[in-house]
C-alpha cells in the first residue's frame, strides 16, 4: 500500500510477476533511477538492455495510420502559426502571441502543448522562455510550437520581423535556410545520423558561424516530443525508411538575434517528405 513506499511497491512486483527468474531486463531510459537500480539489484545476472535498443527500435519507423496522425498534427501547428502572424502587432507580448498560438490550437481540438515565442535578443537563447517582452519594430521574432492530438504531437519553427529586418538578418536566415535544405539532401536511408548533422553544421561552419549554433540539428519524434533517432554530430544510428525526426539548424547571435527553422520530416525511399504545409520564408509583419 501507500504507506510502504514505491520502493517496496515495485520489489513486491518483481516478486509476485514472476520477473525474478527473468534472463534479461529491458530498463526504459526515462524510468526513476531508484526503480532501475531496484531491478538491477533484484536480478544481478540478468542481461540488460535498454528500451532504444528494443521497442524504441520499432517505435522509430512510423506506419501508414501514424503518418496520418502526425501529418494533421502538423497542418493545425500551420493553421497556429498563421493565426499568429494575421495578429500580431508591434507592442503585443511574447506571451500575448503564444496564447493567440495556443487558442488556435484549442479550436482545432488540438492540446496546446508549448509555445516558445522569443522576440528581438530573447531569440538568440535556443530555449527562451516565453515572457512579457514586448514585440519592437526591427524585431525577429523565433517561433517553435507544437501541439499534440491522437497520441502524437507536432514540432515547427517559424521566423518573423517586425516590420524592417535587423542589420545582417536576411544574410544570416540564408545561410540557416541552406543549412536546412543540405540536411534534407543528406538525409536518406541506410545513411548515419550524423551525416545529416553535418551537412547541415557544415554549412553554417563555412559560412563562419559555427560558434553560433550549439545544439543538434534534430531529434525523432512520435509518442514524444523527443525520441530517437537524434541527428547529432557523433549518432551512429542508421536512418530507415519510415523514421520521422526534426531538422532545426540555427545560428544565435547574443544581444541581436536568434534564426532557427525547424520542419518534421518522415524518411521516404527518395528522401524526406516534410510534414508542414507551410514555406519556411521569413514573414514580414507590418504594423
Amino acid at each position: 500500500g501507500d504507506a510502504d513506499g514505491p520502493d517496496a511497491a515495485f520489489a513486491a512486483l518483481l516478486k509476485k510477476s514472476g520477473a525474478m527468474a527473468a534472463k534479461s531486463i529491458v530498463l526504459d531510459e526515462t524510468m526513476r533511477a531508484d526503480f532501475a537500480g531496484l531491478a538491477q539489484d533484484a536480478l544481478p545476472d540478468a542481461k540488460r538492455q535498454f528500451t532504444a535498443t528494443t521497442v524504441g527500435a520499432l517505435r522509430m519507423r512510423k506506419d501508414a495510420d501514424e503518418y496520418g496522425k502526425l501529418k494533421r498534427n502538423a497542418v493545425s501547428a500551420d493553421t497556429a502559426m498563421q493565426a499568429a502572424w494575421a495578429a500580431m502587432k508591434i507592442g503585443m507580448s511574447e506571451t500575448q502571441v503564444a496564447d493567440i498560438i495556443h487558442d488556435s490550437f484549442a479550436s482545432q481540438e488540438v492540446k496546446p502543448l508549448f509555445a516558445i515565442v522569443g522576440a528581438g535578443g530573447n531569440g538568440a537563447f535556443p530555449h527562451h522562455h516565453t515572457g512579457e517582452t514586448t514585440l519592437k519594430g526591427g524585431d525577429a521574432v523565433v517561433m517553435d510550437i507544437g501541439g499534440g492530438k491522437d497520441g502524437y504531437s507536432s514540432d515547427m519553427t517559424r521566423m518573423a520581423v517586425m516590420g524592417t529586418p535587423p542589420e545582417g538578418y536576411l544574410e544570416i536566415h540564408a545561410i540557416v535556410e541552406a543549412a536546412v535544405q543540405a540536411a534534407m539532401a543528406a538525409a536518406r536511408p541506410g545513411v548515419k545520423a550524423h551525416v545529416v548533422d553535418d551537412a547541415a553544421r557544415g554549412v553554417i561552419t563555412d559560412a563562419g558561424y559555427g560558434d553560433y549554433f550549439m545544439h543538434r540539428t534534430g531529434h525523432g519524434m512520435g509518442v514524444e516530443i523527443h525520441e530517437t533517432p537524434y541527428i547529432t554530430a557523433s549518432s551512429q544510428t542508421v536512418l530507415e525508411e519510415g523514421m520521422v525526426f526534426s531538422i532545426e539548424p540555427g545560428i544565435y547571435l547574443p544581444g541581436r538575434f536568434g534564426i532557427r527553422l525547424e520542419d518534421i520530416v518522415i524518411l521516404r525511399a527518395d528522401g524526406p517528405e516534410i510534414l508542414s504545409d507551410l514555406p519556411r520564408d521569413l514573414r514580414v509583419i507590418d504594423g
